[in-house]
């Protein structure tokens, strides 16, 4: 699944996997589906509230989660208590700063070549990756 698939197919990958659609988990899909990037739970639980006021927190918590359960998410930690969600399928890359902690998000891939002889070479057949590279930023580079 990648974040092309519309609401439906979302709810309908919960209740596949035993889940029950409640007028708050709906809120939170439609929320989430609308995002490209990063998903951070209280952005999702503010969006959310938009659609269902009564959404709560942990409801939030608890269907990303089962979301990531089902393998439609995935978890990433960009730092200390920097929780956020992607889409389990497709690349994502980052460069990170060790300093300071500053994230910068990239689309270009080079890993497409790696990933077919990974493939060929194990049996394998990938669906997504993380690429992330751990440096100086240009700011912390000049305070050193």
């Amino acid at each position: 699944m990648n974040q092309r698939n519309d609401t439906k197919q979302i709810i309908e990958r919960l209740r596949a996997g035993g889940a029950k659609i409640t007028p708050a988990r709906k809120a939170i899909v439609h929320s989430i589906h609308r995002n490209d990037h990063h998903l951070i739970p209280n952005d999702i639980w503010i969006r959310a509230k938009e659609q269902y006021p009564a959404v709560g927190r942990a409801t939030v918590y608890r269907t990303l989660e089962l979301l990531t359960q089902l393998g439609i998410l995935r978890p990433i930690y960009t730092g200390p208590g920097s929780l956020s969600y992607i889409w389990a399928e497709g690349g994502h890359h980052h460069v990170v700063c060790s300093s300071c902690g500053d994230i910068l998000e990239f689309e270009e891939c080079v890993v497409g070549e790696l990933m077919n002889r990974l493939e060929d070479q194990y049996g394998y057949q990938i669906h997504s990756h993380l690429l992330e590279f751990y440096g100086l930023c240009y700011g912390c580079q000049e305070q050193d």
